[in-house]
Formats: C-alpha cells, structure tokens, sequence
C-alpha cells in the first residue's frame, strides 16, 4: 500500500515539483502561519510530517535559527527538490531530510531521534489515504511537554456550495480530499494518544483549519 502511494506520488509531482511552490502559495493558505506557531525553544526538535519541497522546514529554520528540524516524505521526487533547496539555504546543518510512510516510520532509525517537540501536518493530511493512521503515527511521537500542529483544508462552511464542488473536483485532479470530519479525528486521536487540550481554528471562513494538542510534561 504504502508503495503503491509512494509510486504515485513520485508521478505526480515528478514534474509539478519544479513549480509547486510557486503556484501553491495561491491557495495552501495558513502555512505561515503554522511556522510562526512554533515557537520552538532553545534545542527543540521540530518534525514535518510530509515535508515536501522543504519550503516550510526552508522557511522554519531561518525564523527559529535556534532550533533543530527534520521532516520525511513518502516521495522521492519531492524529497529530491528538498535536498537541492536546504543546500541552496544553507542548511544541511540544521535540517535532516528522510524517506517515509507517514502511517508508520521509525524516527529513530531515519534521525536517531525518538521524539519531537513540535510534529507538524501542513496539507498533508488531505493527501494520504490513511490519514487517521498518519495522525496516530505523528501523536505518537510528540514528545513530553510537545506540541502536534497542523494546517491543511476546511470544510469550506462558509462558501457557496458550487465554489466547494469546484474546488474539490479541482483538487481531486491532485489527489487531494479535504477531510471534513478533520476536527473531530483529530480530538478523537490526541485524546487516544494522551494527548490533552486539541483545538479547531477554523480560518478563511473555514477554507482552512488549523489544529493543535499538547502532551503533558508528566
């Protein structure tokens, strides 16, 4: 299965990579935020889940110099434009860079790292198929006192139903679902991983939403 996802997503972006930054800006909303959001402290280790291009971890590491970043991704392809831009940036030192499953990785046999302080989703949930395993996989690794964050599409509650049919058959095209029970998975799944206080902001009149739930420090 995981193969099978990992095969087509390298035909997808092996040539949508190259402009995928620069056409997503228009309408993976949110993202900048979730970097913001991070406030990693001094030493923290921050985990991308789904890192794609690298542009958030990229971005990350110049806004938060003081932390260490790591992310993987089910894609070759993708993870070959990642390399070539931490290289460009200059942050081979600070960001490490892995393949994986997002439904079930071993952190540390990719990074020697068992846990995070940060483990963050951004659009990527509404790209996996087994998304509820990926968020069990990601809670699971949060580390004492860490948080899970993530930002990917609403319901678009607040939009004219043929705008929410346009653009879901638009992103189907790229094998994206927004998940519309999204909140509610998540409370379910940080509550079953020990997680404690998750939130819903919805954003953009729910075009978006952003996630968050902590693990106590015990």
């Amino acid at each position: 299965m995981a193969r099978d996802h990992a095969a087509l997503m390298d035909g997808v972006y092996r040539r949508q990579r190259h402009i995928y930054d620069a056409t997503r800006k228009f309408f993976l909303f949110g993202r900048d935020g979730l970097i913001e959001d991070l406030r990693p402290a001094a030493g923290d280790r921050v985990l991308e889940v789904g890192c794609g291009t690298g542009r958030n971890l990229v971005l990350a590491a110049r806004r938060w110099p003081q932390a260490r970043f790591f992310g993987f991704d089910i894609s070759e392809a993708m993870l070959e434009t990642a390399r070539e831009s931490v290289a460009r940036a200059g942050l081979e030192g600070r960001i490490r860079l892995a393949q994986g499953d997002a439904t079930g990785f071993d952190p540390a046999a990719m990074f020697g790292e068992p846990a995070f302080d940060r483990v963050a989703f951004s659009y990527t949930l509404s790209m996996i198929p087994d998304w509820r395993g990926a968020l069990r996989a990601g809670f699971a690794v949060v580390a004492p006192g860490g948080l899970a964050m993530a930002v990917d599409f609403g319901d678009q509650a607040g939009y004219p139903a043929l705008a929410r049919r346009g653009l879901r058959g638009w992103l189907g095209l790229f094998h994206v679902a927004p998940r519309d029970d999204i909140a509610a998975a998540w409370a379910e799944a940080a509550q079953a991983a020990g997680l404690t206080d998750p939130k819903a902001r919805s954003l953009y009149s729910g075009y978006a939403v952003a996630l968050t739930a902590e693990r106590p420090a015990g």
